[in-house]
């Protein structure tokens, strides 16, 4: 009886678990066998392959018609105020809301967490931003603060207007930031977002480069909200699945992150956030007239200190020479990233009814199949 009793319970637990939804994390394309690039990923596939990286999300889905959320990214774990570093960004297409950028492009210093948030929410994310650094130990005397925070438009799936993000949101984010696996899909800053039609999310990648290219890290975190053609690996998606730019109104930004631990200035982060754009391409994203695109890039190698006693930087530089495994490596992730939202994110209604559809997984699975393209 006791053997009878304990396998009943097991049963009952096995049920539970699977109605109440605690069903394993998506599949991502690696696990279809779909490769993307020829380098290998870290450990973990993600920006936090970078260390100290760290990510934290905040997901609001309320009611009928809140969709939407906060994704704070931490190059590092001190005070990133006092401890700068060295960053540039690169606008692929400017139709956005892009906090920060003009003192990044003339000082090539980030001194705040990256927050990504939906269009609306942009100042009140600053204004935690603000208030956090302000708050941290160290910082009493600081007057002037750089609060850099992306965004992309949710307002299909999301409220928008009702500007449901508040300053505790973007602080809890900050706060939660860890390190480890991220969360993709319908979570943070890609709550509500679409991406080529389906629903789009967070997505994030990364690269390990050999030792002989340097052993360095490249991750690179996305929030995806765009248009275009579809493809993966190559292989035609959005035209097999008859779902694309100009056949159907699909518009919209995509906010991409890129860290890595490669020791490089502004001028060559600036180079490498280029070459993640191309990253989008690959995609088939056509940055349209309506798309804010924007790449971040930051290096985690060294930091800039706010102050100092010394009137010199001195600092070892990467070559030119020895970036280009970089420049592929940023590539690569960034296109892996913006497939994994898509594998990751799932069907959501929100605003006035609306409903966007996933990506059929099974169906693209069977295209690439018959294209070749699983290993």
């Amino acid at each position: 009886m006791p053997y009878v009793y304990n396998l009943f319970l097991l049963t009952t637990l096995l049920l539970t678990i699977a109605q109440s939804g605690m069903a394993q994390p998506s599949k991502r394309p690696r696990d279809y066998g779909i490769r993307i690039g020829v380098l290998p990923t870290g450990t973990l596939n993600a920006i936090t392959d970078v260390p100290g990286v760290r990510v934290g999300q905040v997901t609001l889905q309320q009611g009928q018609n809140i969709r939407t959320g906060v994704t704070a990214i931490l190059p590092h774990e001190g005070n990133q105020f006092q401890q700068k570093s060295p960053a540039a960004i690169y606008i692929g297409n400017g139709f956005g809301k892009l906090m920060g950028i003009s003192q990044i492009e003339e000082l090539g210093t980030l001194e705040t967490p990256i927050v990504l948030t939906n269009t609306l929410s942009v100042p009140t994310a600053a204004d935690a931003l603000i208030d956090y650094t302000l708050a941290q130990t160290g910082n009493e005397q600081v007057r002037s603060v750089n609060a850099v925070v992306g965004e992309t438009n949710d307002g299909f799936l999301n409220d928008i207007r009702g500007r449901h993000v508040s300053k505790q949101h973007v602080l809890d984010a900050i706060r939660q930031a860890k390190s480890g696996p991220v969360e993709e899909g319908n979570v943070g800053a890609g709550t509500g977002t679409v991406c080529f039609g389906f629903k789009g999310g967070i997505g994030t990648s990364s690269r390990k480069l050999p030792a002989s290219l340097g052993g360095y890290t490249i991750g690179a975190l996305v929030q995806t909200n765009f248009g275009g053609v579809l493809q993966i690996a190559g292989v035609p998606v959005g035209v097999a699945l008859g779902k694309y730019s100009f056949r159907e109104n699909l518009d919209g930004s995509c906010m991409v992150v890129v860290l890595t631990d490669a020791p490089l200035d502004a001028r060559n982060l600036k180079r490498l956030a280029k070459r993640a754009f191309m990253g989008l391409a690959q995609t088939g994203g056509i940055a349209s007239n309506g798309s804010g695109d924007y790449v971040i890039a930051v290096s985690t190698a060294y930091r800039i200190p706010h102050e100092t006693t010394s009137a010199f930087d001195e600092q070892k530089l990467l070559r030119n020479d020895n970036t280009s495994p970089l420049f592929l490596a940023a590539i690569e992730a960034t296109e892996e990233a913006i497939i994994n939202s898509l594998f990751a994110a799932k069907t959501l209604s929100g605003d006035q009814g609306h409903r966007v559809e996933q990506l059929p997984v099974e169906k693209v699975v069977d295209l690439l199949k018959k294209a070749g393209q699983l290993h």
